[in-house]
């Protein structure tokens, strides 16, 4: 039974299985010449596009000139072959690298293969397109094997400008050499001897090779944020010891003046602070590029242990080179790394053990003016006791004189009363009276 409906299969099914089809190897047989470019662009050159969008551009650029088809905007991968070389072209998150191979009939002298390589046949104006963004330049020949491992070893060394050579017997038909250095050209070069390698070993092999060194450079692009961002960690380790020991002169120091206390650690907590923002701009200016190392530097070491490499007496391998050269390098950006998190913490600490300390100062401020409250509260109701036993002979005088005036005006009419007896029987009544009032006044209004 065939699946004869295409809308029973998922959207993504189609994409997916060819994902892991998506990069093969080129097919070399040797011999053949080889010329990889890798392509970066720096941050500030995306801003008018991502990555895949202007490396798309200068690939169709190229294809242009030879009037191809290029690719379309979504397309990883592209292989052409333009008869007079190929080309393989791979979209990566942060590159894209050009693998240009050319045949020959014959092997060359290692010299002149040198010369001899396909990116003769690019056009001068497409290269100049790229300054400023090649990454990877490197020329690979491929041929047969043709000599024991020693004499080999004689031939090719002058092909390096006497460097010190690294080679090795890889996947058990292939023999590899290099130096990884810059030659005077401004391309590095790899010699890869076709000793019994059988169909697609040869491009399978070179195209781990290639991997290496490019994933090696694209590793190494953490180094010089760590190397930048060492003098300004110590600087920030340097400021953060200094306000920790004014920290400690602080608490010996405070417990006369809190007020002074007070200003003096929010002053700490406000340095304290800054640190914090500018550790978390380093952290944030580094963290992607480290990460980012470190993913090349493990892809790096994978493709190392693809190749299955064994030695060739008296050269170091692959593997011991970048041992020797390469992880030291990214052991820098991980220590970097972890110091940058490690001095985080720390300032946070510090930070919330100096907000704790003005918090209790605060608090035992907040406690003395409670204090303070309740002591002008207490003042206040002694001075509203005192207010009160005025109101009540100032209330009771108003009375007795309204009671006098009262009586004199019965005594004119003819009452037998006499006003100023009356008013002095009266008065002790009275300021009983007013008393009384008072109190129910102020147990009503809930004052004791």
């Amino acid at each position: 039974m065939s699946i004869v409906y295409s809308g029973l299969n998922h959207p993504l099914r189609v994409p997916l299985a060819a994902e892991v089809h998506s990069r093969p190897s080129l097919h070399l047989l040797a011999p053949e010449s080889l010329t990889h470019l890798a392509v970066y662009l720096q941050p500030d050159a995306n801003a008018n596009g991502g990555n895949a969008i202007v490396q798309h551009e200068i690939l169709l650029a190229l294809c242009a000139h030879f009037g191809v088809a290029g690719p379309g905007s979504e397309a990883k991968y592209f292989f052409h072959d333009f008869g007079r070389f190929r080309i393989k072209w791979e979209c990566h998150t942060e590159f894209a690298t050009y693998t240009f191979a050319e045949s020959h009939e014959h092997n060359l002298d290692l010299g002149l293969a040198f010369e001899r390589v396909p990116l003769s046949h690019v056009p001068q104006e497409w290269l100049h397109r790229l300054q400023g963004k090649i990454m990877v330049a490197a020329h690979v020949v491929l041929d047969k094997a043709s000599m024991k491992p020693d004499r080999q070893a004689l031939e090719i060394h002058p092909v390096f400008d006497g460097n010190l050579l690294v080679g090795s017997n890889a996947q058990e038909g292939g023999e590899i050499w290099t130096d990884f250095l810059i030659q005077s050209d401004g391309f590095s070069r790899f010699v890869v001897r076709d000793v019994d390698m059988h169909e697609q070993q040869a491009g399978r092999l070179i195209q781990r090779l290639l991997e290496i060194e490019t994933y090696r450079m694209m590793a190494l692009l953490g180094l010089p944020h760590a190397l930048r961002s060492a003098p300004i960690l110590n600087a920030i380790e340097g400021e953060l010891a200094r306000l920790t020991a004014a920290m400690v002169d602080t608490d010996q120091t405070g417990g006369d003046a809190p007020a002074d206390a007070v200003d003096d650690e929010q002053e700490l907590l406000r340095n304290i602070t800054g640190l914090a923002a500018r550790i978390e701009k380093i952290s944030l200016d580094n963290s992607y590029r480290f990460s980012a190392s470190q993913a090349y530097f493990r892809l790096v070491q994978a493709r190392i242990d693809e190749l299955r490499e064994s030695r060739i007496e008296g050269v170091p391998t692959v593997a011991e080179f970048m041992d020797r050269r390469l992880a030291p390098a990214m052991n820098t950006c991980e220590s970097i790394a972890r110091r940058q998190e490690a001095l985080a913490e720390r300032i946070a600490h510090t930070n919330d053990l100096l907000r704790t300390r003005v918090g209790i100062v605060q608090e035992q401020q907040n406690r003395q003016i409670l204090q303070s409250m309740n002591t002008r509260a207490a003042q206040q109701l002694r001075l509203q006791q005192a207010v009160e036993g005025l109101s009540v002979v100032a209330i009771s005088y108003y009375l007795a004189s309204l009671f006098n005036y009262a009586g004199k005006a019965l005594k004119a009419t003819g009452w037998p009363v006499n006003p100023d007896v009356a008013t002095g029987i009266l008065l002790p009544a009275i300021a009983v009276a007013v008393w009384l009032g008072l109190r129910r006044i102020h147990k009503k209004a809930g004052v004791a």
